[in-house]
């Protein structure tokens, strides 16, 4: 197996995606920030006057990605509130809560409104539910004798764009509600949510997904659906229309938040988090360069990981859009980080050394102009580099490397009885208690469950080193429809819900090519396939992607097939090449059309949950008889590109963007948008369930 430092990819050189940007332009998203922004302002404005804003914590984050503080006073919000237990004092006459429909939320609301009833304080009571309204907060309001009090509408919030190519719902229970607590909400407001998406970029042409809850969804959206707010924002014409929708739901592929997140944006999430595009950061890496004359030789790389460990933090906004640098390397497998962070700063330090030979004044005023744009390179080298400086000790550590070992070992069902052991040991070095859940959980997934003694042995263990109080952790994870760890055997008196749920994993592997192996040939494989996400595994999710818009992706290896200009396969399963040229730009394919799970309907049957293709009638405001099935027809050069959406309901990760990012640039002609109730890890998975996840109450800053 390829272990987690892998010599550097070819693939990194590939990884910036700017020029494919310019030629092939997706959809627009930024059409959806700005009518979550133009929906918030009207929301606030409906309330004449100045106002008193009680937020819920669980939206500060959400909103932070959609609007600001600024804004919302140049709104009449005059003071901002938590929305917590305890009486509230506000000093004007609205007061306005902002809320999921949640039951904890509406009898704090009812609570505050009764004591300001009792003190005989006046106020008028707002109350906006995210993203709509329900009939149990009603009735909630009602019975506790204050519905009369409080007006209520909805702030829908939906989608919002967290980079150029992702939109999320931002929610972190998604997962825990669905596949812990049974319930399906979610799964409704993501209908509603993508309803909204085609009824701005047009319809979906298809369907196609996999998993039980996923083919709810597909359903519901094959119905009528609740009229919603038309956007605010009015869409321009688009360049890229949909041609699809693919739907996963989250416990089709289990091992994959499971694994350690081996890219660079991945590895932050893992080791320092990400919380709503934002991550804390300490103070000295934000400050600006010392000076604006020294090389980034002089002062980029000698912040020590020791002398920032410990300090203040600050919120920091991870976007593409803002730090370029950051664009070309969150999609790098770490190990090619620093590779990168060297090229960049050997390319700044002769920009620096350009003023020395300016002698005209010409030379010297175009330098001056690109003095600020090399300041703000320098800074983002400066940040990039003091935060892999943070990174790498932790991915140096002996607990580490023996997690990404095990890892490994599972995923090649290399000793797995062995495995068990190793992660018993972890235990006893004091692992955190996160990392033992996931390698448990993987290695029940991989094995077909763990030998009953095995089990017993290791619950034990992890329940005297990390308390009894996560008993429940564990009832969790065994029971359904999670069930994800198991006894092998199972007991007879095991539902066959559980029994049809389990993964036959070294049939998959095989199937859909998982791993990649370490002997010469495919150590050059690895580098340019979705495998490099995980230093030599795929992830499942990504492969069932490629199953219906790449096929050639998963059968062999793309990249390698254009360099030896391999052929000898229909243009139906490959595309069009195009371009007579040698380079791999000018060999780049046409995708070609999503006509489902053709050629994979075997694989799909092995793996848990339901498979389904549902071609659409088209409506007639598209161009096409409603009567009628689309059928796509393959795309040529002379036609537009389109966008496939991608929909992962539950959540998914950054190395599944990374790999879908990956798949992205293989092709012409087809761009995809990647749509998600949340962006997880395997962390924040274990958190939640446990009910240890922590809200970030600062994310939207107030001033209380």
């Amino acid at each position: 197996m390829i272990m987690a430092a892998t010599s550097t990819p070819s693939s990194d050189l590939q990884t910036t995606s700017g020029v494919d940007r310019e030629i092939e332009q997706g959809l627009d998203v930024e059409i959806l920030r700005e009518s979550a922004k133009k929906a918030l302002i009207n929301a606030l404005n409906s309330v004449v006057g100045a106002k008193t804003l009680v937020l819920d914590p669980t939206l500060a984050g959400p909103l932070g990605l959609v609007t600001e503080v600024a804004l919302l006073k140049h709104h009449g919000v005059d003071k901002m509130f938590w929305l917590e237990p305890g009486p509230l004092t506000s000093t004007t006459t609205n007061v306005v809560y902002l809320c999921r429909p949640l039951i904890k939320y509406v009898k704090i609301i009812a609570d505050q409104i009764k004591g300001h009833t009792k003190g005989s304080l006046k106020h008028t009571y707002t109350l906006f539910l995210v993203p709509r309204t329900s009939t149990l907060v009603s009735r909630i309001l009602e019975e506790e004798g204050v519905l009369g009090d409080v007006s209520i509408s909805s702030y829908n919030l939906q989608f919002i764009p967290t980079a150029e190519d992702v939109i999320s719902l931002e929610y972190d229970g998604a997962f825990k509600e669905l596949w812990v607590d049974g319930d399906e909400t979610i799964i409704y407001d993501s209908a509603l949510a993508l309803d909204v998406l085609q009824k701005i970029y047009g319809q979906y042409p298809r369907i196609v997904g996999k998993g039980d809850y996923a083919s709810k969804l597909a359903t519901l959206l094959t119905k009528p659906l609740p009229n919603q707010p038309v956007p605010v924002v009015s869409p321009t014409p688009s360049s890229a229309p949909i041609d699809s929708l693919i739907i996963l739901d989250r416990r089709v592929d289990m091992i994959t938040p499971l694994l350690t997140q081996l890219t660079y944006e991945g590895l932050i999430d893992e080791v320092i988090g990400i919380k709503n595009s934002h991550v804390e950061l300490p103070m000295s890496l934000l400050n600006p360069p010392p000076a604006p004359n020294q090389g980034p030789s002089q002062a980029s790389t000698s912040t020590a990981a020791t002398s920032i460990i410990g300090e203040k933090t600050k919120k920091y906004h991870l976007s593409a859009v803002t730090d370029p640098l950051f664009a070309d390397l969150r999609d790098l497998n770490f190990s090619s980080v620093g590779k990168r962070l060297s090229q960049t700063a050997h390319r700044l330090d002769e920009e620096y050394k350009a003023r020395q030979q300016a002698k005209t004044v010409a030379q010297l005023r175009d330098f001056v102009g690109k003095l600020g744009g090399l300041q703000s390179e320098h800074q983002a080298l400066r940040l990039h580099t003091g935060l892999s400086e943070i990174l790498l000790p932790h991915t140096r550590t002996d607990l580490f490397n023996k997690s990404l070992e095990i890892q490994q070992n599972l995923l090649a069902s290399y000793e797995a009885s062995a495995q068990v052991t190793a992660i018993e040991e972890m235990v006893a070095q004091g692992a955190d208690m996160q990392t033992i859940v996931r390698l448990i959980c993987l290695a029940s997934i991989t094995m077909g469950g763990i030998k009953t003694r095995a089990l017993d042995s290791v619950r034990r263990e992890f329940l005297q080193a990390y308390g009894y109080h996560l008993l429940p952790l564990l009832l969790s994870l065994s029971s359904p429809p999670l069930s994800i760890l198991l006894p092998n055997p199972l007991p007879p008196s095991t539902s066959s819900t559980v029994t049809t749920s389990k993964l036959p994993f070294s049939t998959v592997r095989k199937s859909l090519r998982l791993l990649i192996d370490d002997n010469p040939e495919a150590l050059e494989e690895v580098e340019n396939d979705i495998s490099f996400v995980y230093s030599g595994y795929a992830p499942i999710s990504v492969r069932l992607v490629q199953c219906a818009a790449q096929k050639n992706g998963v059968i062999s290896n793309p990249v390698v097939d254009k360099a030896t200009n391999s052929g000898g396969t229909s243009s139906a399963d490959h595309g069009d090449v195009v371009g007579e040229g040698t380079s791999m730009d000018a060999k780049k394919l046409y995708a070609h059309p999503i006509v489902g799970w053709k050629g994979f309907e075997d694989v799909l049957g092995t793996l848990p949950g339901k498979t389904f293709d549902i071609p659409r009638s088209v409506n007639a405001t598209t161009g096409t008889n409603p009567g009628t099935t689309l059928v796509p027809s393959p795309i040529r050069p002379h036609e537009q590109t389109s966008t496939t959406v991608v929909f992962f309901l539950g959540g998914c990760t950054y190395t599944e963007i990374a790999a879908l990012r990956w798949v992205n640039r293989q092709h012409r002609g087809r761009k995809f948008l990647i749509a998600t109730t949340g962006i997880i890890s395997g962390s924040s998975l274990i958190k939640s369930i446990a009910g240890d996840g922590k809200v970030g109450q600062d994310s939207l800053r107030d001033s209380r």
